[in-house]
C-alpha cells in the first residue's frame, strides 16, 4: 500500500487540519486541558485560571503589504489567547533560521516583534534559536507561545458553551485582507488597489469590548480557513444554526477583486487582525459601538446571529436571495499564509 504522506491541505486551517489534529495529535496528546480545543488550553494555577497557547509561522513571503513573519508571530499568539478572554502577558519565541539568512533583515523582523509587543502591552519573556543547512529551511521559520490570566467571568468563552438563540455576530472589519496580501506580494500581483494585510494584535480592542459587556459569549480570530471555517466549527454539532447576511459583511475592493478575478472565496482567505464575537442580543448595539470606536474596529458590523433552525448547519443569506450552506474549507486554498 502507498504510505500516507502530508498534504499542503494539512496546513489549510479547514477539513483536513482538523482531520489530522482528531486522529493524531489529539489522540496521543489527549488530556481534559487539550480536549476543550480552543485556541488556548484554560487551566487553573494557584486559584487562578491562565490561558496558554503555541503557534508556529511559515509565511511566503516573509515580508509583504502590511508587515512581516516577526509582527505576524506576536499578533498571532496574543490574539489567540485574547479571544479565549485572557488578557495576555508573555510570550516565547523560537527561531529557525536557514544558513546564510541576512542578518540586516533578521534585525528588522526581531524589531518589528519588539515594537507589536510593546504596543500589545506584553513581554517576551524567553525564546530559542537554531540555525540549519542552507536549502533546509526556507530562509526563517518562527515559533510563539503565550501565557495570559483569565478573570472571573470569561472561563466559558473560548469555548462557546453559554451561547443562545437570539445572540448576534460581529466582525470588527472587512475579511480576506492577509491572504490576498500574501497572494499579492506572493506572485508579485501590479493591482490598482494594493491590499495590506490586516495583521494587528487585538488584544486592546477585545479589552475595550469586555469592558462594556459581560455578555460576550464566544470569540474566535478568523485566521487560517477564514470566517466561513470558523463559522462552520462553532456550529457543528450543536443544538443552533448560524445565520449570516452576505449584504452585511465588509469587503475592502481590492480583495473583492483580487477575489473575484483569481477565483478565490472570501469568506475562506486568511485573517489576521478580525476577531468574529458572539454577543448576547441587548449587547449587540452597544458592543459594536464600542468596537467601532478603536483603530482596529472602525469598520465593525454586525453580520448575523444565532438561529433555532437548523441546527448544527451554518448558512449565508446571498445578496441575490438564496441560500448557501457554509462548510469548513476543503482542502488548500492558499499555503503557509502563515
Amino acid at each position: 500500500m502507498e504510505q500516507k504522506r502530508i498534504l499542503l491541505g494539512h496546513g489549510s486551517g479547514g477539513k483536513l487540519s482538523h482531520d489530522l489534529i482528531d486522529s493524531l495529535f489529539a489522540s496521543y496528546f489527549d488530556n481534559e486541558i487539550l480536549r476543550q480545543q480552543s485556541d488556548s488550553a484554560v487551566f487553573a494555577l494557584d486559584t487562578k485560571h491562565m490561558a496558554f497557547t503555541t503557534d508556529s509561522f511559515v509565511v511566503d513571503p516573509i515580508f509583504f503589504p502590511g508587515g512581516n513573519i516577526g509582527n505576524l508571530a506576536v499578533a498571532g499568539t496574543v490574539n489567540d489567547l485574547a479571544v479565549s478572554g485572557s488578557i495576555p502577558k508573555y510570550l516565547s519565541c523560537g527561531f529557525i533560521i536557514e544558513e546564510g539568512f541576512s542578518m540586516d533583515e533578521l534585525e528588522v523582523i526581531v524589531q518589528t516583534m519588539a515594537e507589536e509587543a510593546e504596543k500589545a502591552g506584553i513581554f517576551i519573556v524567553t525564546g530559542d534559536t537554531k540555525v540549519v543547512d542552507k536549502g533546509k529551511c526556507d530562509k526563517l521559520f518562527i515559533n510563539t507561545s503565550g501565557v495570559g490570566e483569565i478573570p472571573s467571568g470569561r472561563i466559558d468563552i473560548g469555548s462557546g458553551s453559554q451561547i443562545e438563540v437570539g445572540d448576534k455576530l460581529l466582525i470588527n472589519g472587512g475579511i480576506g485582507e492577509h491572504g490576498m496580501a500574501i497572494m499579492s506580494a506572493r506572485n508579485d500581483l501590479n493591482i490598482s488597489s494594493p491590499v495590506e494585510s490586516d495583521c494587528a494584535c487585538l488584544n486592546g480592542l477585545i479589552g475595550d469590548v469586555l469592558s462594556v459587556s459581560n455578555r460576550i459569549h464566544f470569540m474566535r480570530d478568523a485566521t487560517r480557513g477564514g470566517l466561513g471555517t470558523v463559522v462552520a466549527e462553532l456550529v457543528k454539532g450543536r443544538d443552533f444554526g448560524i445565520q449570516i447576511d452576505e449584504n452585511k459583511l465588509v469587503q475592502d475592493e481590492g480583495v473583492r477583486g483580487m477575489c473575484e478575478l483569481l477565483g478565490f472565496d472570501p469568506l475562506y482567505v486568511a485573517n489576521e487582525g478580525k476577531v468574529l464575537m458572539v454577543v448576547g442580543k441587548e449587547d449587540a448595539p452597544k458592543v459594536l459601538q464600542k468596537m467601532q470606536q478603536h483603530p482596529h474596529g472602525e469598520k465593525a458590523a454586525i453580520i448575523g446571529e444565532i438561529t433555532e433552525t437548523k441546527a448544527g448547519m451554518a448558512w449565508l443569506n446571498t445578496v441575490i436571495g438564496g441560500n448557501r450552506i457554509i462548510e469548513m474549507l476543503s482542502g488548500q486554498q492558499l499555503p503557509r499564509i502563515c
